[in-house]
């Protein structure tokens, strides 16, 4: 994909080819000592190894097979490659449909909460809780650039290009940048779909599962303060004074509705090939969040962002992708996007797919309504009582009525009775107003 310094090729360079067949080759150099045991072991039986031109030999067996090991060794290095190679052709494909750009934002900003759903299982989309507005929120460590990232889709959605950015980004590595949980409705005009910033993942795991948990069960609020149980007081003094006007105002508490995980493709990089504890820990920390049950929307995992690309190469930047799909357990091609510090056809185009995919499952995992607890009409005690007393002066009237009619033994069938008592006067309008009450 393009950025500043790197443009989208047209088709897959012969610098990318030597880079994927240098990575390979490290694979290969990194396998256990029984896989080249074996493989040396079985040309000496006679085993012969066609090259298929890209690295990989086409093993054809004379006798005896490898091991188990070593054939699963040689499974994932081949998926490893198809996946690099697929990544790499997906930036061509950028290029191309970058020329109907127009026609994916048109896409985008037509859309409205549930008009996406897939009608399934005999449901219409009346059978769904439908929100007025699907709510994406952004979740990743600190420095991933989820407050540009949320600038960068602002912009490609809005017509006034030379509006100030909406979020602010840190500059410096000091303090974890956003505190608060920011909503931004994209585009602003609109209350079709908002993203949501918000604070940095924490170095310790268990403050992320109990905030991810919070957000994804509970919903999030504009302006709510996310404050951590390892908090300096100093800090949380600091956030409660920044927070004294916006205790007097309430806003709209909204369920997630999916969620986008930011990385930062340079830190990954780094834990790819350090061997530091440090370094590495970057990794582990994504995983581990990523993991977290809340969220997921059933099978449907998080969708992934990666940024800061264009300060790499092609190379590098599908290595990543490559590497994190292995990570996290999805598709590096389909389901992590690769953006850009950029404004060109291809990052728009990107952002637009990013959307897209994130609507779609959106919309795919609406909740359904609630038929039992839904409108059941609550019914005040005093109307209870009145229906009791009322009853009541019914039955007695009507005991007495019956006690003051002449039982006279022959009487005519047409004898006129005594004169009734009078009616009770029952106000049956207020009655049933207090019911339904």
């Amino acid at each position: 994909m393009g950025g500043d310094t790197i443009t989208p090729p047209t088709s897959i360079s012969e610098e990318d080819s030597s880079s994927l067949e240098q990575e390979l080759s490290n694979s290969a150099s990194q396998a256990p000592t029984f896989f080249r045991d074996d493989m040396s072991m079985k040309f000496e039986h006679g085993t012969m190894i066609e090259n298929d031109g890209m690295g990989f030999g086409e093993v054809n067996e004379v006798g005896n097979g490898f091991s188990s090991a070593a054939l699963d060794f040689e499974a994932s290095r081949r998926r490893r490659h198809n996946a690099y190679r697929e990544v790499l052709q997906s930036y061509d494909e950028l290029q191309i449909r970058s020329e109907n750009l127009k026609e994916a934002k048109s896409k985008i900003l037509s859309y409205t909460p549930g008009a996406w759903m897939e009608k399934v299982g005999g449901m219409q989309l009346t059978d769904y809780d439908v929100p007025t507005t699907t709510s994406l929120i952004l979740i990743g460590p600190k420095g991933s650039g989820k407050s540009s990232l949320v600038n960068r889709i602002s912009k490609v959605f809005e017509e006034d290009k030379f509006a100030s950015e909406r979020a602010q980004v840190s500059y410096s590595s000091v303090g974890d940048g956003t505190y608060f949980l920011q909503e931004y409705m994209i585009p602003k005009s609109s209350t079709s779909f908002c993203l949501y910033d918000t604070r940095s993942l924490s170095d310790d795991p268990s403050n992320n599962d109990e905030i991810l948990k919070l957000w994804m069960t509970k919903g999030v609020r504009h302006g709510d303060p996310v404050i951590r149980n390892s908090d300096s007081p100093s800090l949380r003094t600091s956030m409660k004074s920044k927070d004294r006007w916006n205790r007097f105002l309430s806003s709209e508490i909204r369920m997630v509705n999916f969620v986008i995980f930011v990385v930062n493709g340079i830190s990954v990089l780094k834990s790819m090939d350090s061997n530091d504890d440090s370094e590495t820990k970057y990794s582990q920390t994504l995983a581990r969040a990523f993991s977290c049950p809340y969220v997921s929307f059933k099978d449907d995992k998080p969708v992934v962002v990666v940024t800061h690309g264009d300060l790499l190469s092609l190379s590098d930047r599908a290595r990543i992708r490559v590497h994190l799909g292995e990570l996290l357990g999805i598709p590096p091609a389909k389901q992590i996007f690769d953006i850009a510090e950029s404004c060109d056809p291809v990052t728009e185009l990107t952002i637009t797919d990013m959307l897209c995919f994130c609507l779609e499952h959106a919309d795919k995992n609406l909740p359904r309504k609630s038929w039992i607890t839904k409108k059941v009409p609550t019914v005040p005690l005093s109307a209870y009582i009145l229906l009791l007393i009322t009853l009541g002066i019914v039955i007695i009237s009507a005991y007495v009525h019956h006690a003051h009619i002449p039982h006279v033994k022959g009487a005519k069938p047409h004898a006129k009775l005594p004169k009734a008592s009078p009616k009770l006067d029952i106000n049956w309008h207020k009655i049933r107003h207090l019911w339904l009450e």
